[in-house]
């Protein structure tokens, strides 16, 4: 039976990435893996009354080492756990490079918002239908391995499919749009076949024309709806309102929220999502290395912006809005 119990509690907290990994690769490979780092960051985000991170996997991880990711995946979970922090996992992504390998990663880049982000399983291995049958393997070794474990609240199969190296929400004329579906449908037939008890979605996040196969088929099959929005408060709550309907019932999460620059703020969109009980995901932690503190195709030759587009603390601990950390901590009073 599906566990909707902890998906029925109200939560808020961040998508995650120590600061020291500049994507998905460097988090989790053996050389890099930084459970120190982990730790002192989610004491952080549990201060702050977070209780639930949205954490990313790839595909090169199994295929080099299961054996390995599956260890560190637990020991990343005993981690959370001890913050009373439940995950969401995240299998595939079609955003930002479509250029990555195993090994030493490419140095972090000063001022390219997610400079080192890479796609699972890129765009090659999305089309080509060879690929699948270890692309299965990951998703049900991985799902068999924590099929009962409350430590996970759900998971997340598929980020944003049918986007593309620009990784944004402004790149529109670089999508790959349906070319993903093919590979969305296998993902939710190979999780479902496991039947874990913890609930399955792919969230929505663009309402163009190009996402439209893709969302029909997202929000058919997903058993917790789930959604991003970088919109200001005024459209958030019309989205909000649009996913509720689309839910029909079922349970509703933001799974990306949060991007100042844009007006997507905690003081403005947080209690909207506390009041419609949808568990709210900001964007991201703790700045570091992957850069989000920058916006979307910020030029550092314009210096550092007015105002930091993503995350809450810096690498040392301290807010980068102070007020943001006390809202934060008052929300759940």
């Amino acid at each position: 039976m599906k566990n909707y119990k902890d998906i029925s509690i109200w939560r808020f907290g961040a998508n995650f990435i120590p600061s020291t990994a500049v994507n998905q690769l460097e988090m989790w490979q053996a050389e890099t893996f930084d459970p120190a780092t982990i730790e002192r960051e989610l004491s952080w985000a549990a201060a702050v009354g977070m209780r639930v991170m949205r954490v990313y996997l790839h595909d090169l991880l199994h295929a080099a080492d299961p054996a390995g990711l599956l260890r560190r995946m637990e020991h990343y979970l005993q981690i959370a756990d001890k913050f009373d922090i439940r995950t969401v996992f995240v299998f595939f992504d079609d955003c930002w490079k479509d250029d990555f390998a195993l090994g030493v990663q490419p140095p972090s880049q000063p001022g390219r918002h997610n400079c080192g982000w890479i796609k699972s399983p890129g765009r090659r291995a999305t089309a080509d239908r060879s690929e699948y049958p270890r692309l299965e393997k990951y998703v049900k070794d991985v799902i068999r391995h924590f099929a009962d474990d409350q430590r996970i609240l759900l998971w997340d199969l598929y980020n944003e499919p049918g986007n593309g190296d620009a990784g944004d929400h402004e790149t529109l004329g670089m999508y790959q749009g349906s070319r993903s579906l093919p590979l969305l449908k296998a993902v939710f037939d190979w999780a479902g076949s496991v039947n874990p008890a913890q609930p399955l979605t792919v969230g929505m996040w663009s309402w163009d024309p190009a996402m439209d196969e893709l969302n029909r088929f997202a929000i058919e099959n997903s058993e917790v709806v789930s959604f991003h929005c970088y919109f200001a408060r005024e459209a958030h709550a019309e989205r909000l309102n649009s996913m509720r309907y689309l839910a029909n019932g079922r349970p509703i999460i933001c799974t990306e929220y949060m991007a100042r620059t844009r007006g997507s703020t905690f003081k403005d969109c947080l209690p909207l999502m506390k009041e419609a009980n949808c568990t709210a995901i900001n964007w991201g932690l703790v700045a570091g290395k992957t850069n989000t503190i920058y916006p979307w195709n910020w030029d550092i030759a314009n210096g550092e912006p007015d105002l930091y587009f993503h995350d809450v603390f810096r690498a040392d601990g301290s807010a980068l809005y102070p007020e943001e950390v006390e809202f934060l901590s008052k929300i759940n009073q």
